[in-house]
């Protein structure tokens, strides 16, 4: 069974049990200050989860393409991924426990074909907060599952949530499948060979400020089931590399190294695979956030590369193969063809030419500092006491430069210095902490919250997006913004930059239009009556069927989720306090709501 056709069989098993096929999110959210990237299917469907009503209704399904990076390390074992595909499923306030475990039963074994005997559970075994779940015990055993393959485990396992100090939360229940040869043996979290295949989150608490948790009002069923982990398990590999999602890229791989280091040769696969998906997205290589990942992403590809005697200019080869494998379920691939192998190619030799050269200077460290090989960064000194070199320098050198740790490494080594090797493993895990930290996802529906001042910067953004095409033209079109209680940032298509006097009109138009005590109201409505609407929506976005139109008056009319005010004057003033370039044809405007 090909990977193809467990996407189709998945969407057309729970269409057929009443839920609604929506199309995939955005790889880059809009509006969502909390993360960089679409990181979960729910991450989209915060609103609805929170109580907002759906277009399509309370059952849905979807594969949602996603990025991770925190677990960027461990990219070449047999399961982790940076980019991959999420399968899920979500009941909004509608079936409850026994349909999603039943239903998840039915599809991996009925479906699937994988043998009942070879899965395990594991339930939340309760603690102060919460009781076991029991509910969730009886289920699998009338479906057959013994009760020594059911483990109940603790909040760390099987909880979820709330993301922040409060909101829903509530257990969850994993199914895992038996890789190894022979019965099963042991549990989940006590062997390996157990691998996890599914999520089934039941939604059924909310966490209060105060910490306490009460029974939410609307239960909600979230899955997860990764294409690319139960593609291996349905075709009987025991790593994803090895499946018809990376096999021919792999192997092209294979063909062109040196090397026989399988680890180097799966992030070769998995960065080059993440890296075209992020371009085909819009993103650009760069020195901070969504840049800065896509460039890390190139550069760890190039460095494995490198090492794995791999020529320059191979990364074009396995992008075509990417683009040929996946643009029929991601066409914005195929469109943006031409782009994706312009950036790998520059990308690769801004970073190979340091690479190449680095033989050169390995015997005289001023020399390589002042060819840029590696660079004095601040005062960071690049000696400490008894010729040791920092490890915050060399760190430093790759966080500002791009130039890797081993390469710089291997410059001061070759001089005869000893490398402070524990100062760069700190530095290091600090900054990886305050990555995942920030790039984590808050997933509060776009917003940084739900406060006052954010859902007021919200509803701003809308009489923001509709001035800009009254003042510079209807070609203006939202490409993203960040919202917060401190200020709003909003981005838009514009090839210069605005006067003084386009910024002021802009302004006053907005502001007038707040005067005016507008009513903010939405309708529901099939998509093509809503472009009749002439409604704006944001530039290149994937919408439903059934769309959510946000009308402010007679002015703006936006597809657009929640929340927002239900009158204009409860604003307040909006002041544009900045307006600068975001990047190649796109504008960047900074407001304040007094």
């Amino acid at each position: 069974m090909t990977s193809s056709e467990i996407r189709k069989k998945y969407l057309k098993f729970f269409e057929s049990r009443g839920h609604k096929i929506i199309p995939p999110a955005p790889l880059v959210p809009k509006d969502d200050p909390t993360t960089l990237f679409t990181t979960a299917g729910m991450q989209p469907l915060v609103p609805f989860l929170l109580g907002e009503e759906h277009p399509q209704g309370k059952r849905l399904v979807n594969i949602q393409p996603c990025l991770r990076t925190d677990d960027i390390d461990e990219v070449g074992d047999a399961t982790h991924n940076t980019f991959l595909e999420m399968m899920g499923n979500w009941s909004l306030g509608d079936y409850w426990k026994k349909e999603s475990l039943e239903w998840s039963l039915e599809f991996l074994t009925e479906e699937l074909k994988l043998p009942k005997e070879k899965l395990a559970v594991t339930i939340f075994a309760g603690d102060n907060d919460a009781p076991r779940d029991d509910e969730s015990m009886e289920i699998w055993k009338s479906l057959g599952i013994p009760e020594d393959r059911i483990s109940p485990l603790g909040r760390k396992d099987n909880w979820w949530g709330p993301v922040g100090n409060s909101g829903p939360c509530g257990p969850d229940s994993e199914i895992f499948f038996w890789t190894g040869e022979g019965q099963p043996k042991d549990s989940p979290g006590e062997n390996p060979l157990w691998v996890e295949v599914w999520n089934n989150v039941f939604m059924e608490y909310s966490k209060t400020s105060d910490g306490k948790y009460e029974p939410l009002s609307q239960q909600n069923v979230d899955t997860g089931m990764g294409l690319e982990r139960i593609t291996a398990v349905v075709q009987g590999k025991n790593n994803v590399y090895e499946t018809d999602i990376f096999k021919f890229l792999y192997e092209a791989i294979e063909e062109r190294t040196k090397t026989s280091e399988v680890k180097s040769l799966r992030v070769i696969a998995d960065h080059t695979r993440a890296a075209t998906f992020l371009i085909a997205s819009g993103i650009e290589p760069g020195n901070v956030e969504r840049g800065y990942v896509l460039r890390r992403l190139v550069r760890r590809a190039v460095r494995a590369a490198y090492r794995s005697g791999i020529e320059r200019g191979f990364f074009t080869e396995l992008a075509k193969i990417i683009i040929n494998k996946f643009s029929a379920f991601y066409p914005e691939l195929k469109e943006n063809e031409n782009k994706i192998y312009e950036t790998l190619m520059e990308e690769e030799d801004r970073f190979q030419e340091p690479v190449n050269r680095i033989e050169l200077y390995k015997q005289d460290l001023e020399i390589a500092e002042k060819e840029g090989v590696i660079k004095k960064i601040g005062t960071i000194p690049i000696l400490k006491e008894n010729k040791v070199a920092s490890g915050l320098y060399v760190f430093e050198n790759y966080q500002t430069y791009g130039t890797p740790p081993d390469l710089a490494q291997d410059v001061v080594e070759e001089l005869g210095l000893t490398f402070d090797k524990e100062e760069f493993d700190r530095v290091t895990k600090e900054h990886q902490q305050k990555s995942r930290t920030a790039a984590s996802g808050k997933f509060a529906g776009g917003l940084a919250d739900h406060s006052d001042k954010v859902i007021k910067g919200h509803t701003a953004t809308h009489l923001l997006h509709r001035a800009l095409r009254d003042v510079l033209g209807e070609d203006v079109h939202q490409t993203g913004s960040n919202i917060n209680p401190e200020r709003v940032r909003f981005d838009f298509t514009y090839g210069k930059k605005m006067t003084e006097e386009e910024v002021n009109k802009v302004e006053e138009i907005v502001n007038q239009k707040i005067s005016e005590d507008l009513q903010v109201e939405f309708r529901i409505m099939p998509l093509e009556e809503a472009k009749k609407t002439q409604a704006i929506g944001l530039f290149n976005e994937k919408y439903l069927d059934y769309v959510k139109v946000y009308f402010i008056g007679d002015y703006s009319k936006e597809f657009c989720g929640g929340p927002h005010v239900s009158n204009t004057s409860e604003i307040g003033r909006v002041k544009i306090t900045k307006e600068e370039s975001a990047g190649s044809g796109i504008r960047r405007i900074y407001a304040t709501i007094e």
